[in-house]
C-alpha cells in the first residue's frame, strides 16, 4: 500500500495520504524590549567591540570592576532599568607590563587597570621543583598556577605570558604603563554605530556633550527609523534642535542619594535604559529615577514649561525624589498629518513596537513563503489584526476595529502587499482639571 504526503489528489495507487498542519493558531507575539547601547572609554575590557551586559551579571573578569566602582557608573545607571546593554569601548588604550626574570606578564587588556595588577613567583612548598605564579589585582588573588617553567603557564583572565627557560622567585612585581590611550575622535564614534546597526536594540545613549557627533548620531537613529523600518530611539543631552520623535533630549542630571551629582550627559544612560525598558503601555512621565534625590539644577515653574514646549526630557524634584517631568521627545513641528502624539513617547513606544512587530511577522514568517493572493493577504491581515488586538488588551491602543482599521490588498506589482491601517494610542494620564463646587 502506498503512503505519504500530497499537493493535489491525483495519486495513482491505492493508498493513504495525509498531510499534518497547524490548526489556524496565530505567530503574533510582543517583541522584546529593555536593550539599550552604550559606548565608553573605559580603564579595562575588550575594546572596539560590542559585548553585551546583563543586569544582575558579575561584570567583575570583563570589565576590571563591580559594578559598583565609579569607573562602571553609568553602566550601573543604566541597568538600573535596562535588561541588556550594548556595550562597546571606544579606546583600546596601552597595555601594561612586568617583567621577572626570564617571564613577562602582558595585561589582557590596555588601559589603567592593568597598573593594578601584581605577579607573585615562590617556591611550591609541596614540590620545591615548581613554582607557583600567583596574579593579583589590588592586593587581591585573581589566578595561581603551578608550574615548572614559564612553557607551563596559560593564560587567566588577567595576564598573558610570554619568555622561555626558567622561573625566577620574586615577592612581588607590579605591572606598568598601561594607559587609556590617545583622545577618543569622531571615527571611533562612527565605528561604534556601524558595529551597532548589526544588533537588536530599543534605544542607543550618546553621553557626551559634543554637538557634531549629536548630529551624526540623530542621522544614524533617523536612517534606521526612517529608511530601514527599526524604531529605534536615541538619547542625548541638550539637543532639543534634533525636532524629531527618534531624538530625546535631557535638559539636566539629577543628584543620587549618597550626594553623587550626574549631569544631564550622564543621566542619558539611566533615560536610554528606562525608555528601553519602558512596555508600549507604560509612560515614564512622574516616574522617579533610582536612588535620586533630587534634580540637578533644578528649574523653576516658567523655565521646565519652556522647556517642555521645546522638546526637552526633564527631571524635577518632587517629595524628596527626582522624577520625569513628561515622557517627551524633541518632536515639536506638528503638522496635520503628524501631530502632538508622536511626541508623546508612551504613545511612540504603542507605535513603533507595533509597527516593528507586524515587521517581524512578516519577515519571520510571509515573505518568500505565502502566495501572494487573496488567501495568503487574508492570512496576513489576521495576523495584523491578532497583533492589533494584543496591543488593544494591554491598554497601548484603543478603538481598534478588527473588520475595519486593517486591510490588505494586493500593491502596485505582483510580489508586494498594501497594508492599510488605522490605530488610536493610548496616553496617560497626566492633567487634571477640577471643578468644586462649594455649597
Amino acid at each position: 500500500m502506498a503512503g505519504g504526503t500530497y499537493s493535489v489528489q491525483n495519486k495513482v495507487r491505492p493508498g493513504v495520504f495525509i498531510n499534518f498542519e497547524s490548526e489556524g493558531q496565530s505567530l503574533a507575539t510582543l517583541g522584546t524590549r529593555g536593550i539599550t547601547a552604550l559606548q565608553l572609554v573605559l580603564p579595562w575590557g575588550p575594546a572596539k567591540e560590542i559585548i553585551e551586559v546583563n543586569a544582575g551579571e558579575d561584570v567583575f573578569e570583563r570589565l576590571g570592576y563591580d559594578i559598583t566602582a565609579s569607573q562602571l557608573l553609568l553602566i550601573k545607571e543604566a541597568l538600573k532599568r535596562a535588561k541588556t546593554v550594548l556595550l562597546y569601548r571606544l579606546n583600546a588604550g596601552v597595555k601594561a607590563t612586568a617583567a621577572a626574570g626570564n617571564l613577562t606578564a602582558t595585561a589582557k587588556y590596555g588601559g589603567l587597570r592593568g597598573n593594578d595588577l601584581k605577579i607573585i613567583v615562590q617556591a611550591n612548598i609541596d614540590d620545591p621543583a615548581k613554582f607557583d605564579v600567583r596574579t593579583l589585582l589590588s592586593g587581591v588573588q585573581v589566578d595561581s598556577q603551578t608550574v615548572a617553567n614559564i612553557a607551563g603557564l596559560t593564560p587567566n583572565k588577567w595576564v598573558t605570558w610570554s619568555g622561555a627557560g626558567a622561573l625566577t622567585a620574586t615577592a612581588g612585581t607590579s605591572l606598568a604603563g598601561g594607559t587609556d590611550g590617545a583622545a577618543v575622535v569622531n571615527a571611533d564614534h562612527t565605528d561604534f554605530l556601524a558595529a551597532l546597526e548589526l544588533y537588536y536594540f530599543n534605544t542607543v545613549a550618546y553621553v557626551g556633550t559634543d554637538n557634531t557627533l549629536k548630529s551624526v548620531y540623530a542621522a544614524f537613529a533617523k536612517r534606521l527609523r526612517d529608511d530601514e523600518g527599526r524604531k529605534i530611539q536615541l538619547v542625548v543631552e541638550n539637543y532639543p534642535a534634533a525636532d524629531y520623535e527618534g531624538v530625546i533630549s535631557v535638559k539636566n542630571g539629577v543628584v543620587l542619594a549618597d550626594g553623587t551629582k550626574l549631569t544631564a550627559d550622564q543621566a542619558v544612560a539611566w533615560v536610554a535604559g528606562a525608555t528601553a525598558a519602558a512596555a508600549a503601555n507604560e509612560s515614564l512621565t512622574y516616574t522617579a529615577y533610582d536612588e535620586a534625590v533630587d534634580a540637578n539644577p533644578r528649574y523653576t515653574n516658567s523655565q521646565t514649561i519652556t522647556a517642555l514646549n521645546n522638546g526637552e526630557f526633564l527631571f524635577t524634584m518632587n517629595k524628596g525624589r527626582a522624577v520625569v517631568e513628561q515622557d517627551i521627545n524633541t518632536f515639536k513641528s506638528f503638522t496635520p498629518t503628524k501631530g502632538k502624539t508622536f511626541r508623546k513617547n508612551r504613545s511612540l513606544r504603542a507605535l513603533d513596537s507595533l509597527a516593528n512587530d507586524w515587521k517581524d511577522t512578516f519577515e519571520s514568517y510571509y515573505i518568500g513563503k505565502v502566495s501572494n493572493n487573496a488567501d495568503g493577504r487574508n492570512l496576513f491581515r489576521k495576523e495584523c489584526v491578532k497583533i492589533a488586538e494584543i496591543y488593544q488588551g494591554i491598554g497601548a491602543i484603543q478603538n481598534f476595529d478588527a473588520l475595519t482599521d486593517i486591510t490588505v490588498t494586493l500593491g502596485d506589482e505582483l510580489d508586494a502587499v498594501f497594508v492599510g491601517s488605522s490605530v488610536q494610542p493610548v496616553d496617560s494620564i497626566e492633567k487634571i482639571y477640577m471643578k468644586v463646587r462649594v455649597q
